[in-house]
């Protein structure tokens, strides 16, 4: 080794300095990052529990504080949360895997394949509102060739059914959910595919030696090693989906909503847009039920995230 490349005692001496301030400054950040949150949510705990309690969760909203109920707001997170998490999942994961494992050779198509891929990174950071207006012109709407809501050219039963539908779908559960879907979707697809690009090489290629066929390596192999790593994704991203405001004002239209939707096509509304409509009211009383709401918010969002824990950990072990 050459003279002036090796590290002498101060050298050395330095680096570990620079080392050990380095992790100092991190710790201090996060240490300010997670003192902040406490006393946010102290603050929190200690205003909401005023409110906090079963005529909370039953009641719906009322222009009187000690009256007022977060029921139908819940009710419709709790819908269009499932309708995004049906469709997000399996499109996204299904895209993540096509783009994946099954890359093109050719070179037309490995071009194709890589202006999807840039153009799904660059989607994941594409603000929410944006997808509320694709929402409400996508989905609401329908580019407005089928009609309009008030006018539908097709329906399926009537409004007093459960599986009602109508194409254009209007402001709705179904709009409200597919709009969600477009918005946590670029997540799902990149997370999926840093999950399976995770997988060793070892696996395919033992998978492919034993005569197994690329889709049959995939749905066997592949994929339930991957698991674990989708469903971080895939909790990040409902809890994202949980918490949007924008795109459902966009979609919803209306915010004082007494009412729990019945079927797909229904009006809702969701916790975001009731706790924000709490909390924009000059009234202090208004703001200790915003406070009750944050509270059965983060309660549901850890609930979620408690079952995708453990689904998580049943695919791991």
């Amino acid at each position: 080794m050459n003279a002036s490349t090796q590290y002498t005692p101060s050298a050395r001496t330095g680096r570990f300095f620079k080392d050990h301030l380095f992790v100092i400054v991190c710790l201090i950040a996060a240490g300010v990052c997670i003192s902040v949150l406490g006393v946010l949510l102290a603050s929190i705990i200690m205003q909401g529990m005023e409110h906090l309690d079963t005529q909370l969760l039953q009641n719906p909203p009322s222009r009187k504080p000690e009256k007022a109920g977060i029921y139908p707001a819940m009710i419709g997170t709790v819908y269009i949360c499932l309708v995004c998490a049906v469709t997000a999942i399996p499109l996204g994961v299904g895209t993540a895997i096509l783009l994946e494992e099954f890359k093109p050779r050719q070179r037309t198509l490995a071009r194709l394949h890589g202006i999807v891929q840039l153009n799904i990174t660059n989607l994941a950071g594409v603000p929410s509102v944006v997808y509320g207006i694709l929402g409400m012109t996508a989905f609401v709407e329908l580019f407005q060739v089928l009609g309009s809501p008030s006018d539908p050219i097709w329906t399926l039963g009537t409004i007093d059914n459960w599986y009602y539908i109508q194409l254009p779908f209007g402001r709705g559960v179904l709009a409200g959910g597919l709009t969600l879907m477009l918005v946590v979707l670029p997540i799902i697809i990149i997370s999926s595919q840093e999950a399976l690009r995770a997988v060793p090489n070892s696996l395919r290629q033992g998978a492919l030696a034993l005569g197994s066929t690329r889709w049959q390596m995939v749905w066997g192999t592949t994929l339930p090693a991957a698991v674990p790593g989708i469903m971080t994704g895939t909790i990040l991203a409902m809890s994202r989906a949980i918490g949007e405001a924008a795109p459902i004002l966009i979609i919803a239209g209306v915010v004082y909503i007494t009412f729990t939707p019945e079927h797909l096509m229904d009006d809702f509304t969701a916790m975001p847009l009731q706790i924000y409509d709490w909390a924009s009211r000059p009234q202090e009383s208004f703001h200790h039920v915003a406070a009750s709401g944050i509270l059965v918010l983060m309660a549901i969002l850890l609930t979620f995230n408690a079952v995708a824990v453990i689904i998580r950990q049943k695919f791991q072990r």
